[in-house]
């Protein structure tokens, strides 16, 4: 590994960071292309690395209004600006502040060639890119670009034109070897290609690699996708139906009424935790009691991915800021909070602030013609994006993005058995459609 400046200060603590050989090789390279395309496995630790490469642009550059964007503004804010520490925020502490102008929020940060504002925005939405129209910018960083609408992207390239030093750089998971982003992007920018797997992060250790491709080799779009770092088309995808320009609305439409409102949860120690927000609505003018009639909206998600977090910390943000924000957005409460019976920790945490909670349906009991248990309820979720009884819905804190991420990913096996990976939003949808069916008629 090479040790490279500059150092990271977290929690008044100066930290000299140790980067393995492709990271601090990336962070290095010269800013001769349009475009840096950093494209590899998950926590290959090539979105540290584009940060750090980032920050060294914003030190050099001559223009002062650069922007993040992500599939929402949350997620632009805790990839690039937070970092779990070693993002913008603490690599220029000290020199920074957070601010806000007319043109949004943005990091201001002093540097020795005068002030640069670094913007954060949302660009998973059609209209996204009307945020950023007028602007001048110098630099964009693109987090996920694959998920990123390509009508935002397209405009972010147009706002650099008039740049003094014009670069971008992307980032992005293994998408779709069809996804249109390789043809609309890469293959028409002056683009560098630099591939990472896991093996480039220097913070997991051989034992924990081992582990990543044992998991990996039990399902060959995995490996190819998740530990070689490949370009793979997702066979089974089970999910296959759900539709992002159909399933996903800006809002609850007009002509229905509400009533009731609940929240269900998939999480666990060391997976990722994801908490939705529901409710449950009816047209205005049908008929009270016909199933037909009846919706199910996940208004909003709080979702957290990895094991540092304490699951008292998680719960202390699910019941202190997600919860309070969606009872005051959609003035309603919550009538149970269905939590997956496993993950006991979650619960005992939730209702230590004193909110109840119960285990979640997650069909152990369910029989259907041929098939049991996880499938029945699989085959219900399936059934209820098809008929159009699930929307989700677009909120600029709790957003769509991981579940359309995993919506793409979930698959089964040869045998027709789902893989337990890329599923924790899944689950979560899972337990929340099975209350929905079974209260209201739709279970059939």
């Amino acid at each position: 590994m090479i040790c490279c400046n500059p150092c990271l200060t977290l929690n008044g603590v100066v930290l000299v960071v140790e980067w393995g050989d492709k990271q601090a090789a990336t962070i290095m390279l010269p800013y001769d292309h349009t475009l840096d395309w950093l494209e590899g496995t998950p926590r290959s630790g090539k979105t540290t690395a584009g940060t750090m490469r980032f920050a060294r642009h914003l030190i050099h550059s001559q223009d002062n209004i650069h922007l993040v964007t992500a599939y929402s503004a949350e997620q632009a804010y805790r990839l690039i600006m937070d970092g779990d520490g070693m993002g913008l925020l603490h690599i220029f502490k000290g020199q920074c502040r957070v601010s806000h102008d007319d043109s949004g929020a943005h990091l201001l940060i002093k540097m020795p060639n005068g002030e640069k504002k670094v913007y954060w925005k949302g660009g998973g939405k059609a209209d996204s890119h009307k945020a950023i129209t007028g602007m001048s910018i110098g630099s964009v960083y693109f987090c996920e670009i694959n998920l990123l609408h390509n009508d935002m992207v397209q405009e972010c390239f147009r706002r650099t034109y008039a740049a003094k030093d014009r670069w971008h750089i992307a980032d992005l998971n293994p998408p779709s070897p069809a996804d249109p982003c390789i043809k609309n992007v890469l293959q028409v920018q002056d683009s560098r290609f630099i591939h990472w797997t896991c093996s480039d992060n220097p913070m997991l250790t051989p034992t924990r690699l081992a582990e990543i491709e044992a998991a990996c080799k039990k399902s060959p779009f995995l490996y190819k996708r998740d530990w070689l770092g490949e370009r793979a088309i997702p066979e089974g995808v089970i999910y296959w139906m759900f539709d992002p320009a159909k399933h996903i609305l800006n809002r609850v439409p007009d002509n229905l009424t509400a009533v009731e409102a609940f929240c269900a949860g998939d999480g666990g120690t060391t997976d990722a935790t994801s908490i939705g927000f529901y409710i449950v609505a009816h047209e205005t003018f049908g008929i009270m009691g016909n199933p037909r009639n009846y919706r199910l909206y996940r208004v909003g998600n709080w979702r957290y991915d990895g094991g540092q977090m304490a699951m008292s910390d998680q719960a202390r943000h699910i019941v202190g800021e997600f919860i309070p924000y969606m009872r005051q957005k959609y003035g309603m409460r919550e009538s149970s909070i269905y939590i997956d019976p496993a993950c006991k920790a979650l619960r005992l945490e939730i209702e230590k602030l004193g909110l109840q909670t119960q285990g979640a349906d997650n069909n152990a009991h369910d029989v259907k013609g041929g098939i049991t248990g996880l499938k029945v309820g699989v085959e219900m979720l399936q059934s209820g994006i098809n008929d159009n009884r699930l929307f989700l819905i677009e909120d600029e804190r709790y957003g769509t993005e991981p579940f359309v991420k995993e919506a793409g990913l979930y698959c089964a096996d040869d045998k027709g058995n789902p893989i337990d990976a890329y599923n924790h939003s899944m689950d979560e949808t899972r337990y929340a459609y099975n209350h929905f069916a079974k209260s209201y008629g739709v279970w059939n």
